[in-house]
């Protein structure tokens, strides 16, 4: 498995288990209300299960599984790594923004996470080929 796709796999667990701690403290408020102030992590919540983990991981597995080009390469590996930096800090600059409720820093996030994904998807796409018989 290249190291990106690693990389990638390995932080979108992360977040995983970070938006199941954060789902469990927003079930546990409603059954008991010990910190009402916790519904302001629903945001970050789905933020967090949604572009961290989900998309993250698609990410990861499509750079791994998709056919190599010819001579075994997976195209431009720093670009790679660069791509999925630039997701993970547009995640985490949306999760900030999300939380002070800086609306400009989270029109960056958003950017830093869809120039990171089209980055990612620039990499592979002369990768997608149909099958020659």
């Amino acid at each position: 498995m290249p190291a990106t796709s690693s990389w990638m796999i390995r932080a979108s667990l992360a977040y995983l288990v970070a938006g199941f701690t954060i789902g469990g403290l927003l079930l546990a408020e409603k059954g008991v209300s010990f910190w009402p102030q916790a519904w302001r992590l629903l945001p970050l919540h789905a933020e967090i299960l949604i572009t961290g983990w989900l998309v993250q991981l698609a990410l990861g597995v499509a750079f791994w599984i998709m056919p190599r080009l010819r001579g075994g390469q997976r195209g431009d590996l720093q670009l790679s790594k660069a791509a999925a930096a630039a997701y993970n800090l547009g995640i985490l600059t949306s999760l900030a923004a999300l939380w002070f409720q800086v609306p400009a820093a989270l029109a960056a996030g958003r950017v830093l996470e869809a120039g990171g994904a089209a980055f990612f998807l620039i990499t592979i796409w002369s990768r997608v080929r149909t099958i020659q018989r």
